[in-house]
């Protein structure tokens, strides 16, 4: 067996047995895929099963000048699955990657925007055009319900639930969780899909996608991102964001109103409540507004 004979039989392994999205499964088969073009540029002939740990760490090092530390840390992260993955169908006895550590990161705080920077941001989206009701409902919904991009591009119409004041949301793994929405995020749900979607001609297959383009078709990933920088462009908003600051900047206000932790791990998804912890970043001044507020002995 070659290496993309192995590659295949792995990615079926990630989404079938793991249940793993195809934007997961695309990320772990780059890393081996880089792995594969240094073996080919310096002519090593070997497969999976036989390369060497020495091989690898040639591999570690060489991209370790072309890379930044978080991404050579993915790289290693995605390689040692890929070799766990072989022991585990006994391709392999051994893991090569077992010796070779990642660089040590610092714990990356997400860039967050202000709730008068987001009424900026939604305040800019031209309404006079047709999508404009649609990019005004869904920056309401990226923010409001904290959604990842891939979340929003694949919210279905069967997926909302608004008598009951939640939408059905598909993250990473395929796992299904159920995040409220409020009235405000409704009504512009609402006049988008009444009053602009119901006119569009819509492809097969995108009868249920909530968020379509101009052609009936789902929205890609990209063009969120492409309408969000340009609304940044249009207001001077000197930051750098994307779709995901959206969801940081959710869970920082919810956190810093108030809101349970746990509560905020439900509502986005998180499998770890160490993964929401990272937005415990706030400043000392409302860390002192909290003390005076709850202390027993204030």
């Amino acid at each position: 067996m070659n290496w993309k004979t192995f590659i295949k039989s792995y990615q079926s392994y990630l989404k079938i047995e793991r249940g793993l999205s195809k934007n997961t499964i695309d990320n772990y088969t780059f890393d081996i895929e880089r792995l594969c073009l240094f073996l080919e540029e310096n002519a090593v002939d070997v497969s999976p099963v036989k390369i060497s740990e020495e091989t690898i760490q040639q591999f570690i090092y060489t991209i370790s000048k072309e890379v930044n530390a978080r991404s050579q840390a993915r790289i290693i992260s995605g390689l040692k699955s890929f070799f766990s993955y072989l022991i585990f169908e006994d391709y392999r006895s051994d893991n090569p990657m077992e010796l070779i550590e990642a660089p040590r990161l610092g714990r990356k705080l997400p860039d967050t925007l202000s709730i008068q920077d987001i009424d900026a941001l939604i305040e800019a989206i031209d309404l006079s055009k047709p999508e404009g009701e649609r990019n005004r409902a869904m920056l309401e919904t990226l923010y409001g319900c904290g959604l990842r991009v891939s979340e929003l591009v694949n919210l279905k119409i069967s997926d909302l639930f608004f008598d009951e004041g939640f939408i059905k949301i598909t993250g990473k793994g395929n796992k299904q969780r159920f995040v409220p929405i409020s009235n405000v995020t409704q009504k512009f749900i609402l006049l988008y899909k009444d009053l602009v979607r119901n006119h569009l001609t819509i492809n097969k297959g995108h009868e249920d996608t909530l968020f379509l383009n101009r052609r009936g078709r789902q929205l890609t990933r990209a063009m969120i991102f492409t309408i969000i920088k340009d609304l940044a462009v249009k207001i001077n908003l000197n930051k750098s964001i994307s779709p995901h600051t959206f969801r940081h900047s959710f869970a920082t206000h919810l956190l810093e109103n108030g809101a349970d932790l746990r509560a905020i791990q439900l509502m986005l998804g998180h499998e770890s409540i160490t993964t929401t912890e990272i937005y415990v970043h706030l400043d000392r001044k409302h860390l002192t507004q909290i003390m005076n507020s709850f202390h027993p002995r204030k």
